[in-house]
């Protein structure tokens, strides 16, 4: 196996247990719904391009395509075949998940211009939470339908219980079925979660709600990991369009299963005031952002800015990249592995490359603020040192690059002491350690003193997240002593400038002054 694939499945693997951690509860009924999705869309027979997917759906009656809800390119890839349906001359038909069928009422008001965005989505219950939010996603698809005066058909159904998906298929499949029965025989598209759509799920529902009454149904998965896998394995994932699964199954491919996850991670642990970047844009917002944090603290970025490279989870070869562009040691690769799994962003200064593990403004910022801090020093950030003066140094250059995201996003928080006392008496396992770390180094009076040194983490996962605590720790109480006039201009580009000669020295330093 190639090394960039093993990578990318392993960070899979990682960000597939972040999730089912999220998700708790997953009953037996969910894992055998989600085991035959699975079984179902893990091969497939050839390629086709996009003009053989959309004859394919022109030629249909019931159209069911796979939809990731965090994912904005499942929701273009649905607008694009309802735009090439309603090219075809028939009536097209939206049967769309994103709306109880018991709003179906609220859904033609809005259709018709009777409601605004926020009386619609407070009357379906949608609680908008800002820039990750999925209803810009949607949105465009209820513009669509109003623009083309299609009927839109809300599908979904609130259920609980161990056979709340099957209830959930069985009530969109009537309401489907009822849309396809219509005498002018329209072609109705379906927006449903992916493992919806699978062959025995809704339309096997669909199917029975018809009856005797036949319809040509299509199903359309969005992205299916077994295949991508598949395809990533002969190198053909960039550059195949769709795929035929079987004679009633196609596949098509906008973004890979690592960038899928990430989209509903980054929404789960969205901050104040994030917002999400476009991949294709991640490398621009970037460089606007190292210009604009490097303006603000008086640093000359031109000449570096030139040499950036930026990696996201779209980029399948992020180890050989930084392998070719700061020639390390495999000892020195496998701790870049260790980090990339980790699933935390970072800023690489001898391959001068910024690598995201995800689509947020905050962390792209942060990393711009690394960069920034780099193309200030005449020394290297990335030095050998001892164990307690890489500690606090660490914990310095974690405060600069929190502080440095701040000042772009003025809203962005981090967990406060008193947080971490509530980890600390009500968190478990490795969370629990972690804040009985921070609340006993940050109660130290001297962190040079020998009692700091015994304190330090001894495991290089606790020393990672510790030290990355207590920095954005101190980049929080630095941004508001900038805030409140105590740290000014001179102050932050002495921060930004620091050559941290000894770590413990240079935090207590910081923190002091942070007090001043």
């Amino acid at each position: 196996m190639q090394p960039s694939l093993a990578l990318q499945q392993a960070l899979f693997r990682h960000q597939q247990r972040q999730i089912d951690a999220l998700v708790v509860g997953a009953s037996p009924a969910f894992k055998a719904y989600e085991a035959r999705y699975r079984r179902l869309s893990s091969r497939y027979r050839r390629a086709l391009d996009m003009s053989g997917v959309h004859r394919r759906v022109t030629s249909a009656d019931v159209v069911h395509v796979g939809d990731y809800h965090t994912l904005r390119f499942a929701q273009r890839a649905f607008l694009e075949l309802a735009t090439s349906a309603v090219g075809s001359g028939r009536r097209v038909v939206l049967a769309l998940e994103f709306v109880e069928a018991r709003h179906q009422a609220t859904v033609d008001r809005y259709l018709k211009g009777r409601l605004g965005d926020r009386a619609f989505l407070d009357r379906i219950g949608h609680p908008y939470s800002g820039a990750f939010d999925i209803w810009p996603h949607f949105k465009p698809l209820f513009q669509f339908a109003r623009s083309h005066r299609l009927q839109v058909v809300a599908i979904d159904k609130r259920a609980a219980g161990k056979d709340s998906l099957q209830r959930r298929d069985e009530a969109a499949a009537k309401l489907i079925a009822k849309a396809a029965l219509a005498p002018d025989r329209p072609l109705v598209l379906v927006l449903m979660g992916q493992y919806h759509v699978a062959p025995p799920h809704l339309p096997a529902s669909v199917e029975r709600a018809l009856g005797t009454n036949a319809r040509a149904q299509l199903v359309v998965l969005q992205n299916p990991e077994g295949v991508w896998w598949k395809l990533a394995s002969k190198g053909l994932a960039d550059s195949t369009e769709a795929v035929e699964l079987s004679d009633d199954v196609v596949g098509i491919f906008n973004a890979s299963p690592l960038v899928s996850q990430r989209t509903f991670l980054d929404y789960c642990e969205a901050e104040a005031g994030d917002a999400p970047i476009e991949d294709g844009g991640l490398a621009a917002t970037v460089r606007a952002l190292v210009k604009a944090i490097a303006k603000l603290v008086g640093v000359q970025v031109a000449g570096p800015l030139s040499k950036l490279e930026v990696l996201t989870p779209n980029d399948l070869d992020v180890l050989e990249r930084l392998e070719r562009r700061g020639g390390f040691t495999r000892v020195e690769l496998e701790h870049l592995e260790r980090h990339v799994l980790s699933g935390q962003s970072a800023f690489v200064p001898r391959a001068r490359t910024i690598w995201l593990s995800g689509f947020s403004l905050n962390h792209a910022a942060e990393e711009a603020a690394h960069f920034v801090r780099h193309c200030a020093l005449d020394a290297p950030m990335d030095r050998e040192r001892p164990r307690a003066d890489a500690f606090w140094a660490r914990c310095v250059e974690e405060a600069i690059g929190f502080f440095g995201s701040k000042l772009v996003n003025p809203r962005r928080t981090c967990p406060s002491l008193s947080e971490w006392t509530g980890v600390f008496t009500h968190g478990e396992g490795k969370q629990r350690e972690t804040a009985a770390f921070v609340l006993a180094l940050s109660s130290l009076p001297d962190v040079r003193s020998a009692d700091a040194k015994r304190l330090l983490p001894s495991r290089l996962e606790q020393f990672h997240a510790v030290s990355h605590a207590l920095g954005y720790l101190l980049g929080e109480a630095l941004y508001q002593a900038h805030r409140a006039g105590r740290f000014g201009s001179r102050q932050v580009a002495a921060l930004f400038r620091d050559p941290i000669e000894s770590g413990p020295a240079s935090y207590a330093r910081w923190l002091e002054r942070s007090k001043a």
